[in-house]
């Protein structure tokens, strides 16, 4: 789950994190009240769930009260495009307004779950305010790690040798081995699987402050903090992931026509992978799990469905406690009862998987089987249109 900056911020804050004085504001009112009682000149940032907002014009510095009410009115309520947002981009509901600061160094400080090394990674580089993924591309030298330990937690001598690498002095490196020790303190307390501070900023009179953060959070861990759960904003995710997740289904909507429906994420990305590989471009990622019924089944494909992008469907299902027959049952119901007209392709091993055969078999519908991965892909991608 994602969070705004301002929400990040606040949680920072309260682990001892330095972040710049803000406030959020939903009306043009209301950044005028704030931006008189922070003081000139500030800061007004638009808070949607994407980066780059400065490069789209939705970060901008407001020297007076009166420029920060004239930004507010025309950022609240605009449609902010950046190259995470995609073309159809997001519309700005609130800004943060924040003092303004003098900036004499922009660092990038990042802490995320190393899944290759089954730990947390402190990452740090003075190339602050850039794309981390711009920096490992084409400067990955300027890219400093630490990975920790679970059982001993971020150590001090670990947040000492980032910050030396940094180029800090040796005051600056005592106030980021407290700010690195905080964060990672946050980042525990929360159950969150990304931090990042870009920039991370050393003030001209040398302090270190967090002036952007991001966090995300583990879904699988929500239930242990309301608190954190309470902060979704719905308006920044999609429809269909809204409504799959109501029924206990992974699913990511992608850009291609090609609609995915696999029991298993291993399995959901290898047949991704298929798709590319026979020249198509899979439409999401949807993944109804080892267990699925009958009845996610036929959600599941209804959400499938409601993407109008999809011009063909590949069902691959591997039958382990998800049962073949319980796998045809559903799916025939839902393309009764949705009257889908695109192609359909199916590819499904396993625990009866002869009855399932049999089911779509005589069911009347038009089903394609396929017995190999490659053949359900390159079946349905020739259905789709074929190559890109």
């Amino acid at each position: 789950m994602k969070i705004h900056e301002y929400q990040a911020k606040a949680i920072l804050a309260r682990h001892g994190v330095p972040v710049p004085r803000g406030e959020v504001a939903y009306t043009r009112e209301d950044a005028a009240d704030i931006a008189r009682r922070l003081g000139s000149p500030v800061v007004v940032k638009a808070q949607i769930h994407a980066g780059g907002r400065g490069k789209g014009g939705g970060v901008k510095l407001a020297r007076t009260v009166d420029e920060a009410e004239t930004t507010a009115r025309a950022m609240i309520g605009m449609r902010l495009v950046t190259h995470q947002t995609g073309p159809e981009g997001r519309v700005v509901s609130r800004v943060l307004i924040e003092q303004g600061l003098e900036i004499a160094r922009e660092l990038y400080l990042g802490l995320v779950i190393d899944r290759a090394a089954e730990r947390p990674v402190m990452m740090a580089s003075p190339a602050g305010g850039v794309e981390i993924e711009k920096v490992a591309a084409e400067t990955p030298e300027l890219i400093f790690k630490e990975y920790i330990d679970p059982a001993t937690g971020l150590l001090a001598f670990q947040a000492r040798k980032l910050g030396f690498a940094l180029g800090l002095d040796e005051a600056q490196v005592g106030k980021a081995t407290k700010l690195m020790l905080a964060i990672y303190e946050a980042f525990v307390a929360t159950d969150a699987s990304l931090v990042e501070i870009n920039p991370l900023i050393v003030t001209r009179a040398g302090d270190l402050v967090a002036l952007d953060a991001k966090m995300n959070f583990d879904d699988n861990a929500l239930y242990r903090h309301p608190e954190v759960r309470d902060l979704r904003d719905l308006d920044e995710e999609d429809p269909l992931e809204i409504e799959a997740s109501k029924y206990s289904l992974n699913y990511i909507r992608l850009d291609g026509n090609i609609g995915c429906m696999v029991n298993g994420a291993g399995l959901a990305m290898a047949t991704m992978d298929i798709i590319k590989l026979a020249g198509g471009e899979p439409a999401n990622f949807l993944d109804v799990g080892g267990g699925a019924s009958a009845e996610q089944i036929r959600n599941a494909f209804k959400i499938l469905m409601s993407d109008k992008h999809v011009k063909a469907v590949l069902i691959n299902i591997f039958g382990g406690i998800l049962r073949c027959d319980v796998l045809a049952e559903g799916l025939i119901a839902a393309v009764r009862e949705l009257e889908v007209k695109v192609p359909i392709v199916i590819r499904m091993e396993g625990t009866n998987v002869e009855t399932g055969k049999k089911m779509l078999r005589d069911s009347g519908l038009d089903f394609t089987t396929a017995d190999r991965m490659d053949e359900a892909a390159e079946k349905v991608v020739a259905s789709a249109g074929g190559r890109h």
